[in-house]
């Protein structure tokens, strides 16, 4: 378990979940998801090899990748004339994948997350 995840967060802590209201806001929306998802599990990509992962147009995935810059989700690095996104840490990933998870749940049955558990017993 990682060491900042055991830091209790206060109610009253209204600075922090008012950021914590600005992360979800940039995540409800599917093509940001999509990118996160893709940035999770390739590591670093630029704006065209995300364009078709996600199966947007390139100015469409420019525009949301700007969003997520703005809110610190990712970072970039440029390559001569390109740029490559990457994920700025691991938290993002670790919230979409716990949103997708609550998604299964509520789809009722066996979610698929739990069939992995049961899987490697």
């Amino acid at each position: 378990m990682h060491a900042d995840t055991q830091v209790k967060v206060e109610v009253s802590d209204t600075a922090f979940v008012e950021l914590a209201v600005e992360v979800f806001r940039m995540l409800a929306d599917a093509t940001r998801v999509r990118i996160v998802l893709a940035l999770r599990d390739a590591g670093e990509l630029s704006v065209n090899l995300l364009a078709d992962i996600v199966d947007k147009s390139p100015a469409a995935v420019s525009q949301h990748l700007a969003k997520l810059r703005l809110a610190r989700i990712v970072a970039t690095r440029q390559d001569g004339q390109r740029v490559f996104y990457r994920l700025e840490n691991e938290h993002t990933s670790e919230l979409v994948a716990s949103a997708i998870f609550q998604a299964e749940h509520a789809l009722g049955g066996v979610p698929r997350h739990h069939q992995q558990d049961r899987a490697a017993e």
